[in-house]
């Protein structure tokens, strides 16, 4: 049962936080033969020497460090390739992963060879360990099409993917905030599957400024020039297009209190 979990790092990130997130990995009832993490440029000495404490508790780590931050689209594609297993797991670096997420995972891409992504439902939790707010996504490869139209259908940090499937469609690319969807995307052109797991995979980790994080003008270009991607690819035709700019520019664009209300209240479960 040969799998490899792949970990991206940059400076800003809190060492106690990477560390929780490995020991969530490596506690898992299938357990990786391969964890590569990326270390996306120089690091902190607070985070050099947490990842070296880790590397002697967990032989299965391996460290690849890139001399600049080239960000986390170019360091997955990098990490991809570094992956010398089929199956790959992603795995954010201040998540905590369910016990058997890999297990139930592995099995069922196991059991359904023309699957090529699979993900689930993640949950939200902050650092006073409070656990709540779901993110359930759509099931079926059907539905997950339908669904990824208008919005990202794979929770990125629960998906396991087949690298070659990844490496088919292109790879990571750079496309700050949107480098999942994007990759999603390509590979749906090419009429690739998807399944998510109707269960919560990853809680993640709810910190100050992410509903800041998702919007704003500059926020709202980007996803805008992503859009305009999305529609050269073939993916949204005009009509689609236009009806997706329309629902990005109302969740971008509006303040910050109604977009957190939305996320909490309209958007999770």
């Amino acid at each position: 049962m040969a799998f490899s979990v792949l970990m991206s790092v940059y400076k800003k990130e809190r060492p106690e936080y990477l560390r929780e997130a490995v020991k969530s990995v490596f506690a898992q009832s299938l357990v990786p033969d391969e964890v590569v993490l990326m270390e996306d440029g120089p690091l902190t000495e607070e985070l050099y020497q947490m990842i070296a404490t880790l590397e002697k508790r967990y032989p299965a780590l391996r460290v690849c460090p890139l001399r600049e931050n080239v960000q986390l689209g170019r360091a997955l594609a990098k990490g991809v390739e570094m992956c010398t297993n089929e199956l790959i797991a992603r795995m954010d670096t201040d998540d905590l992963a369910m016990p058997d997420r890999f297990l139930h995972q592995y099995v069922y891409m196991e059991a359904h060879p023309s699957v090529m992504a699979c993900g689930g439902w993640m949950q939200e939790f902050n650092d006073t360990g409070t656990y709540h707010r779901q993110k359930q996504m759509p099931q079926h490869n059907d539905e997950i099409r339908k669904y990824g139209k208008y919005r990202n259908p794979v929770n990125h940090m629960t998906v396991m993917f087949r690298k070659s499937a990844v490496l088919r469609a292109g790879n990571y690319r750079h496309v700050p905030l949107l480098e999942d969807y994007d990759l999603w995307t390509r590979m749906m052109v090419q009429g690739m599957e998807f399944y998510n797991l109707p269960e919560v995979l990853v809680c993640m980790r709810n910190n100050d400024g992410v509903y800041d994080r998702r919007g704003g003008f500059r926020y709202f270009r980007r996803y805008a020039a992503f859009r305009k991607s999305q529609k050269q690819m073939h993916w949204l035709n005009g009509r689609e297009y236009v009806v997706a700019l329309i629902l990005t520019m109302g969740m971008t664009l509006q303040p910050e209190r109604m977009r957190k209300f939305v996320y909490q209240k309209i958007l999770r479960k």
